[in-house]
């Protein structure tokens, strides 16, 4: 049984900064950047919005 995967690009409001990333669930891992869960680049940089994902 295989999982599945999502790559995903996210920004911050004036997409001026962009984040890529790979998770195996896009809904929590959106969710942690929005409340900044992790101190590091995101929450440094107010990357909360998803721009782009797919499925790999």
């Amino acid at each position: 049984m295989s999982k599945q995967y999502f790559v995903y690009i996210m920004s911050n409001k004036y997409n001026t900064t962009l984040y890529t990333g790979m998770t195996n669930n896009l809904k929590r891992r959106v969710q942690q950047h929005k409340s900044k869960f992790a101190k590091g680049f995101t929450s440094r940089y107010k990357v909360t919005k998803l721009v782009y994902f797919n499925t790999t």
